[in-house]
């Protein structure tokens, strides 16, 4: 008989999946969902990362199909079962409804007591949860909570870097942010009025990236690595380039491609 085709181990595809979105997996499993303005409901392996819901075609599948924003939750009601034994709730976001199914009564609470610590940054006082349950919950916030101020340490760091000559403390420029690449996508994504050039720590936490956003026939992303040689920083291009400040790094792309990126600055 002829070997049967190997299938993918789980981790594996958790690994992959959380290079992919280039966040922590925290929760995986079934859900389907439908939004409060769709009729239709759709059924989805899913998983949580940081503040956001990604779902898959198949609980096999490495790259996400959809993928939503709970960071905007205000609300969640009760977990009730339905006819069928699945569990349904409805997460309340600022824009809207999305109604949730797990396979089962108690699928549906852990999806809900998961989804609220993420993004209230603690443990549901839920005493129908199991102390397992619990456990899990309170190690994924102590997860996102040293992810959090990894992040803010970033931009307090990069302030302490060694100093031009003058040994005057350079500023930085205001399209700089204390994000990961998978964050710094989801904002230019999501506000493009604000600009589509981002200045933010490189994946070595030493160094520096620039993430764009072109805009041809459809966006494109792309990103390069800027290099702390010194006083000086080296753009990784075909051919380095190298600048004496992060601020001249920024003005070096928008000079060359003669206005067509913008700084990412937010309104206020």
């Amino acid at each position: 008989q002829p070997a049967e085709t190997p299938q993918p181990a789980p981790q594996r595809i958790s690994q992959e999946r959380q290079r992919i979105t280039g966040l922590p997996l925290y929760f995986q499993g079934y859900l389907s969902v439908r939004h409060s303005r769709c009729q239709v409901r759709h059924a989805f392996s899913s998983s949580i990362s940081r503040t956001m819901l990604f779902f898959y075609e198949d609980k096999k599948a490495p790259a996400y199909s959809q993928k939503m924003d709970i960071s905007a939750l205000t609300s969640a009601t009760n977990v009730y079962p339905d006819e069928n034994g699945s569990a349904q709730f409805i997460l309340m976001l600022s824009n809207g409804e999305l109604e949730l199914k797990a396979n089962d009564y108690e699928g549906g609470k852990e999806w809900k007591g998961f989804i609220l610590t993420v993004t209230k940054l603690s443990v549901p006082p839920d005493e129908s949860l199991l102390p397992e349950q619990l456990r899990r919950m309170h190690e994924m916030l102590e997860k996102e909570k040293k992810r959090r101020i990894t992040l803010n340490n970033c931009s307090s760091t990069s302030l302490n870097r060694k100093s031009p000559p003058s040994s005057t403390l350079t500023a930085m420029p205001a399209c700089f942010y204390a994000v990961s690449r998978q964050e710094a996508i989801e904002m230019l994504e999501k506000n493009p009025s604000c600009g589509n050039l981002i200045l933010r720590p490189g994946s070595d936490s030493k160094n520096y990236a620039i993430t764009i956003q072109y805009k041809l026939d459809a966006p494109q992303l792309k990103h390069y690595k800027v290099v702390s040689k010194g006083t000086s920083y080296v753009i990784e291009l075909e051919r380095q380039v190298t600048l004496p400040s992060l601020q001249d790094v920024v003005n070096y792309f928008v000079t060359q491609t003669r206005g067509k990126l913008k700084p990412y600055v937010i309104q206020t």
